[in-house]
């Protein structure tokens, strides 16, 4: 009995131990059950460390923060424990049952996933103000400048939008969540190059600002127009009264909904006084011009004629004036080309019909005046621009009127027809057919290339598979080559993220760890600074070189928690470049 008992008892110690020693991926949230207007924070936790992490699409939510990465080793009578974790925090779009899909990692060559949860999202509760809410919403303001409220229908208008911020504030991140559309407008945006920080007034206060979208409308409508607002969740940080260890003041992260205001825009019709019959709604500035690409050819030869209108005003809403000519010229219909850029200032260029023409009969033909007018913004006032006659001379050609039977108009000779012996010489009357089949496939060359290739191959396959046996025999060498591939994947994705301090820190992080594992053969949950000193400097790496890569894994760890700008960014990302390149040169 006491022998079955000490059985039964070694049993489940090792059945513990077993299940210990299995992996657990999983999701846990802070919630399942929220109001609209609240923050749901999902971490996905493993108790040991992979690769190739891919979080879900997060269908129905806004993912406001994250991936924030951590990791967590402790040892408790002589046990190790290991936690890694990234964290999400997501803002519901809509009302109702929404699913978190399963997140998938790759640990030890098996590819793990998590359960899928359901989130039930209700209507908006009340919520006690943060303070610091409100202190980011008295430091940043969205404000949309227009250049003109009172146009004239066609006129071009510009909206600029900026993005003022108080100086003891900082803005990591920010996203729209309603993007107008600008009814009864043409409208095309223009990306600013770059986010610049200015310096500026609002209210009569110092400000910084950025401007975050140019956008040029074109009015089709009078009366009063509404532009509806654009709204932005801002991620502000606020200044706390702790510090850290280096005596700066830590940040508190808030999300800020901040919007620009509906303007509305007062459009004046254009004056009915003078207004021509033919008037197309061109307004701006414009000149015009009917070209030919030649006055004298023959008849069944070609020529072009191009009605152009260029200069500045709404080159791509207006309608060109058409070419009328005489019935004996034959007249394609025109091709449409557009050669228009858009600034601040609205369209500028030229749009032009080209009209391909072809005469029949020998003769003199006019091309008739044609006209374009169009409303002047500078002097309030319709003009008229008009082309000059032009006359097409076909010099060699058929008589208009002659007939089948020699009767020609009046001061025409009768000719006889001559035929040709080669008149119908395009017509072959004799066939030169030649076999499809005049050649056999049989001790050909291509019977002998297809004969031996094969034979002449299998050496070059047993040699490759050789090389490919060593190559999966190489567990070291494998694993090194997929750290030193993540490696560079996670900085190509640090360089995407510019701009966006918390993915951009986390993938240079991820960058700079993956390296080291590939080149220091080490795991992540041996990365300590001190290691990693050590290892370095054994390798033979120059003593400023590993203090470079030290303060780059600092800021790594600083930098989410004080505000960074893109140039700073920039700045780290070409430090940590320089810094893999050097200990790739110099590593022994």
């Amino acid at each position: 009995m006491k022998k079955t008992k000490n059985i039964a008892m070694l049993l489940i110690i090792l059945f513990t131990s077993i299940a210990g020693a299995q992996v657990q991926f999983q999701t846990r949230v802070s919630k399942k059950t929220l109001g609209l207007n609240e923050r749901l924070r999902v971490d996905f936790s493993m108790n040991k460390d992979g690769d190739n992490f891919n979080p879900p699409s997060f269908d129905g939510f806004d993912v406001v923060g994250g991936p924030n990465q951590s990791v967590s080793n402790s040892w408790i009578n002589g046990k190790r424990s290991f936690e890694k974790t990234y964290s999400y925090f997501l803002s519901p779009k809509r009302m109702g049952s929404l699913m978190l899909e399963s997140a998938s990692i790759e640990i030890d060559g098996q590819t793990y996933k998590t359960n899928a949860i359901v989130i039930k999202v209700t209507k908006e509760i009340q919520k006690p103000k943060d303070p610091n809410t409100a202190v980011a919403s008295d430091n940043i303001h969205l404000v949309a400048e227009i250049s003109n409220a009172n146009p004239y229908l066609n006129e071009a208008i510009t909206v600029v939008y900026k993005l003022y911020v108080a100086p003891n504030t900082g803005v990591s991140n920010w996203r729209e969540t309603d993007d107008p559309e600008y009814d009864d407008f043409w409208s095309q945006h223009i990306n600013p190059k770059g986010l610049k920080i200015e310096r500026g007034q609002y209210k009569g206060e110092d400000y910084q600002y950025v401007i975050l979208r140019r956008t040029v409308l074109y009015p089709q409508k009078t009366g009063k127009l509404i532009i509806e607002p654009l709204k932005l969740d801002v991620t502000a940080e606020i200044p706390t009264k702790r510090r850290d260890i280096f005596g700066q003041r830590l940040m508190s992260k808030v999300n800020v909904p901040v919007t620009a205001g509906r303007r509305t825009i007062n459009v004046k019709p254009l004056p009915e006084t003078g207004k021509p019959l033919d008037f197309s709604g061109a307004v701006g500035d414009f000149k015009f011009n009917l070209s030919i690409s030649k006055s004298e050819l023959n008849a069944n030869e070609s020529m072009q004629a191009k009605v152009i209108v260029s200069g500045k005003g709404n080159l791509k809403l207006l309608a060109l004036p058409k070419l009328t000519l005489p019935n004996s010229l034959e007249v394609y219909e025109p091709e449409h080309n557009e050669n228009v850029r858009t600034n601040l200032s609205g369209m500028q260029g030229e749009v032009s019909d080209s009209y391909t023409i072809v005469p029949q009969y020998k003769g003199k033909y006019p091309i008739p005046t044609i006209s374009f007018s169009y409303f002047d913004l500078k002097t309030e006032s319709y003009k008229r621009l008009s082309s000059n006659e032009t006359i097409i001379n076909v010099l060699e050609g058929p008589v208009y009127g002659v007939s089948d039977n020699n009767l020609t108009a009046e001061g025409a000779e009768k000719r006889d027809v001559v035929l040709n012996n080669d008149q119908f010489a395009f017509i072959k009357m004799d066939a030169n057919l030649v076999s499809k089949n005049n050649t056999q496939f049989f001790k050909s060359t291509l019977f002998w290339v297809s004969l031996l290739t094969p034979l002449l191959l299998i050496p070059l396959a047993i040699v490759f598979r050789r090389k490919k046996e060593e190559r999966d025999g190489d567990i070291v060498g494998n694993r090194l080559r997929k750290a030193d591939k993540l490696a560079k994947k996670y900085l190509g994705e640090a360089k995407k993220a510019l701009g966006e301090k918390e993915a951009f820190y986390v993938a240079l992080e991820k960058a700079l760890h993956n390296y080291l594992k590939a080149k220091l053969n080490i795991e992540t949950s041996d990365l300590s600074k001190d290691k990693i000193r050590t290892l370095l400097l054994e390798k033979q790496v120059d003593t400023t070189v590993v203090s470079n890569f030290e303060n780059i894994l600092k800021n790594c760890e600083i930098a989410r928690y004080t505000p960074i700008t893109k140039v700073a960014m920039q700045q780290d990302y070409d430090k940590a470049a320089s810094a893999i390149n050097l200990i790739d040169k110099q590593i022994r």
